[in-house]
């Protein structure tokens, strides 16, 4: 494993900055790649869906071509993750960039009948799982110890504050042009390729061909390593716990401002309903990651959690649309704070060469469960009105993230999995980037490497 910059700090040494995060070239490189890639992904479904509303007419085929950026999660996510340690992270993110690019110069073309459309932006979003999957992967070899935790807290926030933007920039080219919008896109993804290429390290596979099995054996380890053991398991319950409940504000926002606008426009209203979960998960995710140090942070990750579904209860009582938007920004909020902490320790306490597959595990999951909770709140939506239906969901929602938060391991449990993660990962070092043969029978047997108080408490 190539040297990193060390960032262990004295437990009385306040929490990192910007700047420490910031001051790194590669994090930059990897930073600036994300943001444009992801707002070219907004501003291109703003684009396909408008693209295709107006070669149709067909309200289905346009929400059919939004949907279809979702599918590869759901499809093989976790499959497609796993190919990002066959191979080195720098070429698996230029290649997805540069298929993506295509993908959206091939949708731009005046000539393309609107199943073809659907077909290109099906493939282009193939590339999704692996890339992101490579980044994830990617990240604590350039960032560690509490530059990780504000690293992961500003991607994570930059990400929702992508969505706004792609979003409003993309209505806005895309109405005029659609073309525009996609071959903006399709420059996002050129600009990310040229700096990966020439903004991170080559750094080797972590699995080598021959440590290779079967891909789905290996996305199989991914699962077993997800949720086999403690520490990575209760991060997964809190994690998908917390986008159950938050999603169903902005999933319902249509039908709730269409029902109960009171004095703002419909349009008006449904937007600030939208966008106020974005915004606050940006607040909470800075504001938690400046104002508190890298220890307290950590004794937060359990009262977020709780706090999540809580602050949605008073749906009940029928709030105004501005109400409704502040809820659901402190909903956001508790949210943002906790993403990037759960984030940071989930990938501490993953042993290298199982950090994509895992991450695949991880995105796929939320990717299924957030559309679960809208199709399940939805449906409840034709029975019961909505705000009876937000504030049981969310109630019940109090109830599971307390047991949830009740089960969480003891400290000592899950400083021994960090442990157990850091002493795999220096075997898989000392060995030349090959994962430990014990690794390809079953993940768990990697925990042999540490003393008998370890093993104990991972299991």
């Amino acid at each position: 494993m190539e040297a990193t910059v060390s960032d262990e700090r004295p437990a009385q040494e306040g929490p990192a900055t910007f700047s420490d995060v910031f001051g790194l070239a590669e994090f930059r490189a990897l930073f600036t790649a994300n943001v444009l890639s992801w707002i070219g992904d907004y501003v291109a479904k703003a684009a396909v869906t408008i693209l295709v509303y107006r070669e149709t007419e067909s309200v289905a085929l346009s929400a059919a071509a939004f949907a279809a950026s979702y599918l590869p999660w759901l499809l093989g996510g976790p499959l497609l993750s796993a190919l990002a340690e066959r191979y080195r992270y720098r070429q698996v993110m230029m290649a997805c960039d540069l298929v993506r690019m295509a993908m959206m110069v091939l949708v731009a073309l005046p000539v393309m009948p609107p199943w073809a459309i659907l077909a290109l932006i099906f493939a282009a979003t193939l590339a999704n799982p692996p890339s992101q999957a490579a980044r994830s992967a990617l990240i604590p070899h350039i960032l560690t110890g509490d530059r990780l935790m504000v690293g992961l807290s500003i991607s994570t926030s930059s990400g929702q504050a992508a969505q706004v933007v792609g979003y409003m920039v993309g209505a806005a080219i895309a109405s005029a042009s659609p073309t525009a919008a996609l071959l903006i896109n399709a420059a996002t993804f050129a600009l990310s390729a040229a700096l990966v290429r020439f903004g991170l390290r080559d750094r080797p596979p972590t699995m080598t061909a021959a440590h290779r099995s079967h891909l789905l054996r290996e996305t199989a380890q991914g699962f077993r390593l997800v949720f086999g053991r403690p520490v990575l398991r209760a991060i997964a319950v809190l994690v998908f716990g917390a986008v159950l409940f938050s999603i169903v504000p902005e999933g319902l926002a249509a039908a709730w401002a269409a029902e109960r606008s009171g004095d703002l426009d419909t349009g008006v209203a449904q937007a600030v309903i939208m966008a106020a979960n974005p915004v606050g998960y940006i607040l909470g995710g800075l504001l938690i990651g400046r104002l508190f140090a890298p220890a307290r942070r950590l004794t937060l990750i359990r009262p977020l959690a709780v706090l999540a579904p809580v602050v949605l209860v008073p749906a009940l009582l029928d709030p105004p649309p501005l109400m409704v938007a502040l809820l659901a920004a402190a909903c956001g909020f508790a949210v943002g704070g906790l993403m990037p902490m759960a984030n940071g320790l989930f990938v501490r306490a993953l042993p290298e060469g199982y950090r994509a597959r895992a991450f695949g595990v991880m995105a796929s999951g939320t990717q299924v469960i957030q559309g679960a909770a809208v199709l399940a709140t939805g449906a409840l939506a034709e029975r019961f009105t909505i705000p009876v239906v937000v504030g049981g969901w969310s109630a019940a929602g109090v109830l599971l993230m307390l047991v949830a938060a009740l089960a969480w391991p003891r400290p000592q449990t899950v400083e021994a999995a960090v442990e157990a993660a850091q002493a795999t990962s220096a075997g898989t070092a000392a060995a030349g980037h090959h994962l430990p043969p014990v690794a390809r029978a079953g993940i768990p047997a990697a925990r042999s490497t540490v003393g008998e108080r370890s093993r104990q408490a991972v299991t």
